[in-house]
């Protein structure tokens, strides 16, 4: 065990040099750091939500949602198909179970039973009496719309909360149907709400002036129309402006590629230009080639943008969306219509904000409470082992030194659990130490030489250090897999602590003890 190869020697010193590298940002703000040239390391640790503020959102997915707009889709493709066969049909619309149809035409339900049930592999189809045919959803494919919904959720919530340059936030999965956001560092958690709050679904749709305004006012709203308000048109009496809306999209936002706010420059005011992918921006030519002078909705959420008149085919792929924008609700709508569009309304079960005055206590108690268990643990080695205990020290702040770089390399998120990972380390880290040195000084007093007892304590405790620290690091690794939040913070660290404490109290240290009994050569040891 004395034995240390040149190779073996520059590993040890390479790791050190890079462990004190990459933890250095951590010395500088965070301005300063980014600011470093492109080749020195520049990531710096992540503070979690408990030590620098932020917001906590707990979100449900409204699952329930996307079922229905695939049962209206089904809808439209059953009274679409019936009618190119000239199938004579009623009562077509949504039940509490599904989607029922009743074929007026006693011939012709074998017909009808057998083109519906093709529509959609999701639904099961049953013929009851009277030509009725009821269509409900399989269980399969319930779950595989909820699983696509939540994850679909997850990664546009992340989308949008990465396009407002929010450092390190935490999505996951909660059930089912559920999402938690942590986002630390966020001074306008009511803006997180807002952006998360809407499902920025954008489609363009053709006005139907066939259909009377007073029969819809009355509830007579033809089939295959949509009676939708403006957004911020108000009427003589103070409503909010109505609009007959054909159903079927047009166009749909999932073809946009790009959305940034901009001024128009007619009358300077705010508006976001968008651009269409090549399929949209086909799509989008050919209906304002087909229907100059007709009026052409772009709806939001449901509920109607602008209407704008088409005066000439747009064929560019391009085009803006005005509709009384004040610069800030420009800039959000770019950002929800880059970010895309929900699958699903999201609701905030539970919300919490911390301050960072929170984190900032927590930040000095734990440097407190690790600069004195460092201090604790430097002395007691000092004095119980004298040299020897010197060298574990200097292997001990290394330990802290790889701990730091090995969080900014991986850019963990630190908690307050995790500063109680790091106080945890500190304590253990010089266990191989003690180990050994016991071993050492059983040795030396059972008669062997000074080299001899190196050797042998090295070697016999070799064993015991690996079982004693891959047990730790075992239950680490459970604490992670099954814990979550704080729980995962404090064993990422404490993960990270063994494994560093690991290579300096056998590599770090018994390097420097090696190369001080190659050059003193000494008789005897003050153990």
């Amino acid at each position: 065990m004395l034995k240390f190869e040149t190779w073996k020697i520059y590993v040890v010193t390479g790791l050190c040099a890079l462990g004190l590298l990459f933890a250095a940002p951590n010395l500088l703000d965070r301005q300063t750091a980014e600011n470093l040239p492109d080749w020195l390391p520049k990531n710096q640790i992540n503070l979690g939500l408990d030590l620098q503020g932020g917001s906590h959102l707990l979100l449900e997915v409204e699952v329930q949602v996307v079922v229905k707009e695939r049962m209206e889709a089904l809808v439209d493709s059953i009274r679409t198909e019936l009618r190119k066969v000239r199938i004579r049909y009623g009562g077509l619309g949504l039940a509490p179970s599904g989607v029922t149809v009743e074929i007026k035409d006693d011939a012709r339900v074998g017909e009808a039973y057998d083109l519906i049930r093709k529509l959609d592999s999701g639904f099961e189809a049953v013929q009851g009496e009277g030509g009725v045919i009821t269509l409900t959803m399989t269980e399969q494919a319930l779950k595989e719309r909820r699983v696509s919904a939540v994850e679909q959720s997850i990664e546009i919530v992340r989308r949008r909360i990465d396009e407002t340059g929010v450092r390190e936030p935490t999505i996951v999965r909660q059930g089912d149907d559920r999402i938690l956001v942590q986002v630390p560092g966020l001074d306008d958690p009511e803006r997180l709400k807002r952006l998360l709050g809407k499902t920025a679904k954008l489609t363009f749709h053709l006005l139907d002036d066939t259909a009377s305004l007073a029969d819809a006012q009355a509830g007579r709203v033809p089939p295959g129309t949509s009676y939708l308000p403006s957004q911020s048109d108000i009427d003589p009496t103070g409503r909010p402006r109505m609009y007959l809306v054909k159903k079927r999209v047009m166009v749909g936002g999932d073809t946009l590629v790009d959305a940034q706010p901009s001024f128009d420059s007619r009358n300077n005011e705010p508006v976001v230009s968008f651009r269409f992918d090549a399929v949209g921006a086909k799509r989008f030519g050919d209906v304002t080639a087909k229907n100059v002078g007709k009026p052409f909705a772009i709806v939001l959420d449901g509920k109607v943008i602008s209407a704008p008149v088409i005066r000439e085919p747009i064929l560019g792929g391009s085009g803006q969306i005005s509709g009384g924008f004040t610069v800030a609700d420009a800039n959000d709508l770019s950002l929800l219509l880059r970010a895309g569009a929900l699958p699903a309304p999201l609701t905030v079960l539970e919300e919490r904000s911390v301050g960072p005055g929170l984190g900032a206590d927590s930040i000095a108690a734990g440097k407190v409470a690790s600069i004195i268990g460092l201090i604790a643990v430097v002395v007691f080695m000092a004095f119980y082992y004298g040299r020897f205990g010197l060298f574990a020290d200097v292997a001990l702040v290394m330990n802290i030194v790889l701990i730091m770089a090995l969080l900014s390399v991986f850019q963990a998120t630190l908690t307050l659990p995790g500063i109680a990972g790091i106080v945890l380390t500190i304590g253990m880290a010089v266990d191989a130490n003690v180990l050994v040195f016991e071993r050492i000084r059983e040795e030396f007093r059972a008669g062997r030489g000074v080299m001899g007892s190196v050797d042998a304590g090295y070697q016999l405790a070799f064993s015991t250090i690996i079982d004693a620290n891959l047990t730790t690091l075992i239950a680490a690794a459970l604490l992670f897999s099954f814990g979550s939040g704080p729980v995962q913070g404090f064993a990422v660290t404490l993960a990270i602590g063994i494994v560093s404490s690991m290579f300096t109290a056998i590599w770090v240290t018994r390097l420097l003890l090696v190369t001080w009994l190659r050059r003193a050569r000494p008789s005897t040891l003050a153990l």
